[in-house]
């Protein structure tokens, strides 16, 4: 009988281990659950965050998936108290394994399993850890965890074949969800204590790795106390282990939990409106007219020469990976190094933010006292008034989501007119009050708006891009979307025009107002100044003083398809521009991006350079995938490009821009225009020194949004001053390649009135198919 037993025993014990045998042999063929394939194995993260770098090294920010915020960082990046830290709290036996630790494993059946021992300690390893995260979905009940353990063990040791253990350590630590978005161990560093791993120190470290047993219930954001705990308790460990003495851990242990907590958003860091810009100019689609509404054909016009001439646009979808598919900036883990200088970013917006926030704003909101019609022009009836806010009324998230809802107009309507208890943006924060949602689009809209960009002539590369003052609140941005007519800053193009055509900035013209028969119908083209009325004054002093007399007495002499021909050269490819005589004043919209790509023609010898936003992108491994480089295009030739740099300079010597030198005390060789439009709807101002060029534009979000005064609303006022602060900044950083003593690149001999061999053109045919409202003509 008792052989019989012991018989029996044995092939119980045989049949069951050959059973788990089987068991485990059927998992690691597939024939039982769901084993990942060999290449999700080889790569078993695959998803990283897109960074975004600037060209002096730093992080601007980054473009993530679902909020998965994680950047690889290497083993060798990793401070050696952290994995230590790791390794004794998780898994003492780590090195000595592979993959699974059998005697965890029994101790935890004996503890857990027979005698109910809840602190007996857990029996996976690190790396059954890391295969629970990678592959196995979240278990609704105990038996199906039971039936996830086996198929993680099977991943565990084929894990350990494919990697180190340090690598393992690495995959797990950049793996591993710290909460508030700061997933893998260098986001974590970065959200919690503001420093990279290899900064961190034992007690962060400790802290760090304490969030690995149950991040919510140690969260130290929420439970300060009880995360000092349970960091104390990885301290213990490595105490435990030898990685501590008993002199440290008692130093350690007793000191206070400090963070430096900042959680990350895509919206945070640095050039948050360019990093938005690029994000979707890179994985932008090939153009197709049916995904653009009907009124938005300028749009798919320009998207579509983009998709041609700029490898950068849509470049995720014009390029493949090994496995065909396009790329993905949000789980790529791409790093894309853009032009963009993080300093002059930063002078950039305390420029901007210096004047129109802390300068403008207030002037505005103490002229809208006065005004019934705030923040609108004084100009308008409350009947215009109310068509424009009823229309943004009709254009908001609210009004949308209420008609999807299935709520009638008039409730609507109701909704927008109830006091409610909400939060308002103010340059010092939010602020919670109580208004109707009418109201809270009127006060929204009080808030000037301001783009500005700076970019090297002779490269193209874009060191600055401001799109607006606060990305949270105003995200549309006004560098490359928002497109406001120019005014006064399109007469250099039509002046280069004239010098193609023989002209010299020397020559003279009648500055008297003159009327035009155009489509047979007259235009009488106004000034804002009668100096020097009646006289012959010289092209110089026409553009110095932005005469529109001088403008449109050249147009009329210039052939106005020509002048659409130039600004096409100049990259101003709007296909609203049409060949008028009132095109000379500036009626056309464009962005400040074009502007200042087009002004690049003065200082680069009239050749333009396209914006180059990103010099190169590499994949996870630093291997190159494209580079970038300057796109180019002869506009007018040299000697016409030094006369326009002699007259440009004019404007700031003695002109419309000399508060340059006599307000903000700027004293190196400056070129400049001046842009004001009708009623100071826009204000521009457009600067180009030797080695920058740089322009801004200043405005509402309506152009009924304005200053009523030409005092204030001038582009001299509104626009000169953000260049002005910029400028100064960026001469005063001696790290930065600028000098305010530097000297255009023109020969000391050039004179440039004296006459050239230049073939001139019929300069006489003036197209006059198009009418011209004279309602619609700019001062």
């Amino acid at each position: 009988m008792r052989k019989f037993f012991v018989i029996t025993l044995w092939t119980i014990m045989l049949l069951g281990l050959l059973a788990v045998g089987s068991g485990f042999y059927a998992i690691s063929k597939g024939w039982i659950g769901q084993l990942p394939p060999i290449e999700d194995l080889q790569n078993p993260i695959n998803r990283y965050a897109t960074q975004v770098l600037s060209a002096d090294g730093k992080v601007m920010g980054t473009w993530n998936y679902n909020r998965e915020n994680r950047i690889l960082v290497d083993y060798s990046q990793l401070p050696p108290h952290l994995v230590k830290a790791l390794v004794a709290t998780e898994d003492a036996r780590f090195y000595d394994h592979s993959g699974i630790d059998f005697i965890a494993v029994a101790r935890a059946v004996v503890k857990r399993g027979l005698l109910r021992q809840k602190s007996a300690g857990g029996g996976s390893t690190i790396t059954q850890q890391l295969a629970k995260q990678l592959y196995s979905p979240r278990a609704h009940s105990s038996m199906e965890r039971l039936f996830q353990k086996p198929i993680e063990w099977v991943i565990a040791v084929q894990l350990e074949r494919y990697y180190t253990k340090d690598e393992i350590v690495a995959l797990y630590l950049n793996y591993f969800d710290f909460l508030h978005n700061a997933v893998g161990i260098k986001t974590a560093a970065a959200t919690y204590f503001s420093k990279l791993p290899q900064e961190l120190d034992t007690c962060e470290a400790a802290t760090l790795v304490g969030l690995c047993k149950n991040p919510a219930l140690f969260n130290p954001v929420r439970y300060n106390e009880r995360s000092r705990e349970r960091r104390n308790v990885v301290l213990h460990q490595m105490l435990r282990e030898g990685y501590l003495s008993q002199a440290e851990y008692d130093t350690l242990s007793h000191r206070p939990l400090k963070l430096h907590f900042h959680p990350s958003d895509h919206k945070d860091g640095t050039a948050n409106y360019f990093r938005d810009f690029l994000r979707r100019y890179m994985m932008a689609k090939q153009p197709v007219r049916s995904n653009y509404p009907k009124w938005n054909y300028v749009k798919f016009h320009l998207d579509s020469l983009a998709w041609i001439e700029d490898p950068l646009y849509g470049w995720c979808n014009k390029n493949t990976k090994r496995d065909g598919t396009p790329y993905n900036l949000y789980t790529d883990g791409l790093k894309v190094y853009t032009t963009i200088d993080s300093r002059m970013q930063q002078y950039a917006e305390q420029a901007c933010m210096e004047h129109v926030a802390g300068y403008l704003q207030p002037a505005f909101r103490k002229e809208n006292q006065r005004k019934s019609t705030a923040p609108f022009s004084g100009n308008l009836t409350a009947e215009q008034v109310r068509g424009i806010l009823d229309r943004s009324m009709r254009q908001s998230d609210r009004w949308r989501t209420m008609t999807a809802a299935g709520y009638s107009k008039e409730e609507i309507q109701q909704a927008f007119n109830r006091r409610t208890d909400m939060q308002v943006f103010t340059y010092h924060g939010l602020v919670d009050t109580v208004m109707t949602p009418m109201d809270s689009i009127r006060y929204m809209k009080s808030f000037l708006r301001c783009g500005f960009v700076s970019m090297e002539p002779q490269s193209g590369e874009v060191r600055a891009y401001v799109g607006g003052l606060d990305f949270k609140h105003f995200n549309y941005d006004m560098a490359t979307e928002g497109r406001r007519q120019v005014g006064s800053t399109i007469k250099p193009f039509l002046y280069s025009l004239a010098m193609e055509n023989g002209y010299t900035p020397c020559d003279e013209a009648p500055n008297v107002q003159q009327t035009y028969i155009v489509a047979g119908r007259p235009w009488t083209p106004r000034n804002g100044s009668r100096s020097r009325y009646g006289e012959m004054v010289t092209l110089r002093w026409g553009l110095q003083q932005s005469n529109n007399w001088i403008s449109a007495w050249l147009m009329s002499h210039l052939n106005p398809s020509a002048f659409v021909r130039i600004l096409r050269d100049f990259g101003l490819n709007n296909p609203d521009i049409v060949p008028s005589m009132a095109l000379c004043l500036g009626p056309c919209d464009l962005t400040v991006q074009e502007m200042v790509s087009a002004y690049t023609t003065f200082a680069n010898r009239g050749i333009r350079v396209a914006p180059l936003y990103v010099t190169k992108i590499e994949d996870l491994d630093g291997n190159v995938l494209a580079q970038f480089q300057p796109r180019m295009n002869e506009v007018i030739s040299e000697q016409s490009a030094y006369r326009m740099l002699s007259m440009l300079r004019s404007v700031v010597d003695g002109g419309t821009g000399s508060r340059l030198r006599f307000r903000h005390n700027l004293q190196g060789e400056i070129a400049a225009k001046t842009g004001t439009t009708n009623g100071n709807s826009d204000a521009w101002f457009m600067g180009i020194t030797p080695h920058l060029v740089s322009g801004c534009w200043v405005g509402g979000e309506d152009r009924d949004i304005h200053f009523d005064s030409m005092q204030w609303g001038q582009g001299a006022s509104m626009a000169l001053p953000v260049w002005a602060y910029y400028m100064k900044r960026v001469y005063a950083d001696e790290r930065l390649p600028y000098d305010e003593k530097m000297s255009f690149d023109v020969p000391a001999d050039f004179d440039p009135c004296a006459a050239t061999a230049a073939d001139s053109l019929d300069v006489n045919s003036v197209n006059d198919s198009t009418a011209i409202d004279i309602d619609e003509i700019f001062e």
